[in-house]
């Protein structure tokens, strides 16, 4: 069951030293294979070796998911989860909350204002963090309080259901609305491939950055994860 702490997923990227959500997902957009011959497990168990502070299940059918896959990852980790998918109704939630969820994805531009804040409401009950995904600025208006939620800016267009190769300057553009509206937790979400990039979006003020098809494909997560370290050390110097 999920933590009744619905900040569990939120304390976690914040206290993180890298502030990675690194992602389980099976297939990409375009419905290539990510996993390979590992196992859930093995994907989990090397998320947690390199440090990961939060995971991310995609159970979305367009990634190839299905809830049961929430299941693995959550009973293979004691590290907070989110499960990513288009949830919009609070008995998908009370599901998520049955298999491990820590957080929930809620979609703004797929939901009605009144749905939003409802599923907002509903996930904070059941101890679930909402993690609340926008493209605009005007969405931000549609939370009753977004500091109950981490706010997600996606790079992509789940239009074209993120066939996209994403744009990281929507994500900085939206930083300064997000602090306005005094997120604890904005984070950069998709189409983030190299460290350097990575390490401006944290440098610009993102609390945290959701990483998945490029943390599967690379075959060398720490030497990325170096690449990171490497690339921040320098913008502080």
């Amino acid at each position: 069951m999920s933590s009744a702490h619905p900040q569990r997923f939120t304390d976690a990227l914040l206290a993180a030293q890298r502030p990675l959500i690194m992602e389980v997902k099976l297939r990409d957009p375009h419905g290539t294979d990510l996993l390979g011959p590992r196992t859930v497990t093995d994907l989990v168990t090397r998320y947690e070796q390199a440090g990961a502070p939060c995971l991310s299940v995609v159970t979305g059918r367009w990634f190839g998911g299905t809830p049961r896959l929430l299941r693995e990852v959550t009973a293979a980790t004691r590290l907070p989860v989110l499960q990513k998918d288009f949830l919009t109704r609070p008995a998908q939630l009370e599901a998520s909350a049955a298999l491990g969820a820590s957080a929930v994805l809620l979609t703004a531009a797929l939901l009605p204002a009144l749905s939003l804040r409802r599923l907002v409401a509903a996930a904070l009950t059941l101890g679930l963090t909402p993690f609340v995904e926008i493209t605009d600025a005007r969405e931000l208006d549609l939370l009753d309080d977004p500091a109950d939620c981490v706010i997600a800016v996606n790079n992509k267009d789940i239009r074209t259901r993120e066939r996209d190769p994403g744009d990281l300057t929507r994500s900085l553009r939206l930083l300064p609305a997000l602090l306005a509206a005094a997120v604890r937790a904005p984070v950069s979400a998709s189409a983030i491939t190299d460290p350097a990039d990575a390490a401006r979006l944290l440098d610009a003020g993102y609390a945290g950055l959701l990483v998945g098809t490029t943390l599967m494909r690379t075959g060398d997560l720490t030497g990325w994860l170096a690449g990171l370290d490497t690339a921040r050390a320098g913008a502080a110097a």
